[in-house]
C-alpha cells in the first residue's frame, strides 16, 4: 500500500469515529465530503412559485448585509453575487434587482449595467484571482437548466487549465479550494 492517506486510521474529529466506519467497503479510494451540497441536490432554497417575495434568494439576498447575502458588489439596476453552489472558486451572478425571468424582459437601462457588470466582473475576477478564461452563461427557463428559472442570473465561472473538470463527471464532486466568505472578501475587494 502507498503512503497516501488510509482512511483506516483517519479520525474524524467531529465524531471521534474511524472514516472507514462510515465509508463502506475499503476500496483504495478517498473520499472527498460535501455534506452542505445536499441542499442544493434536494432542491433547497428554490422558490416555489414565479413570484417575487421572500422565497426568491435572488430577490432575499440584496436586502442581507453584503457578506451574509454573498453580494460582491451593487449597482443601480443590477448586482453581482456569489454562487451559493458554485462550480468553482469565484464562480459569481450578474442579477437583475427587479424579479423577472428572461433576459428577453430586461429594460434598455438593466440591459446595459447588465452587460457592464458582466465584463466589470470578468476583468475583477482576473485582476483578483488569474483564470485562463471564463465560462458565461443564462440559462432560460428550467428545461434549459436553470435551477432558478424565475429570476433572471448570468453566471461569470473562472476557469483554469487543469480545474478538475473530471471530478464532476467521474466523481460528481467539485473540488473547491476556497471558502464563500474568502472569495467574497476578496472579489468584492478587487472590484
Amino acid at each position: 500500500m502507498s503512503d497516501r492517506h488510509d482512511d483506516t486510521t483517519h479520525v474524524d474529529p467531529v465524531v471521534s469515529e474511524p472514516a472507514s466506519a462510515f465509508a463502506g467497503e475499503p476500496d483504495g479510494f478517498g473520499r472527498l465530503w460535501t455534506p452542505h451540497r445536499m441542499v442544493y441536490i434536494q432542491g433547497g432554497g428554490k422558490p416555489a412559485h414565479a413570484e417575487a417575495g421572500d422565497d426568491c434568494p435572488f430577490c432575499a439576498a440584496p436586502t442581507r448585509s453584503d457578506a451574509d447575502g454573498l453580494v460582491v458588489a451593487r449597482g443601480s439596476l443590477v448586482y453581482a453575487v456569489l454562487n451559493l453552489y458554485p462550480y468553482n472558486s469565484g464562480h459569481l451572478m450578474v442579477v437583475p434587482y427587479r424579479h423577472i425571468a428572461e433576459y428577453t424582459d430586461l429594460e434598455r437601462d438593466e440591459m446595459i449595467e447588465f452587460g457592464e457588470f458582466t465584463q466589470h466582473a470578468m476583468h475583477t475576477v482576473r485582476k483578483a484571482m488569474a483564470p485562463h478564461g471564463f465560462n458565461l452563461g443564462m440559462n432560460q427557463g428550467s428545461i434549459a437548466g436553470a435551477g432558478i428559472a424565475a429570476h433572471l442570473h448570468q453566471h461569470v465561472i473562472p476557469r483554469w487549465g487543469g480545474d478538475t473538470n473530471f471530478m464532476p463527471v467521474v466523481a460528481h464532486t467539485r473540488v473547491l479550494p476556497q471558502l464563500l466568505s474568502d472569495a467574497r472578501e476578496q472579489l468584492a475587494a478587487a472590484w
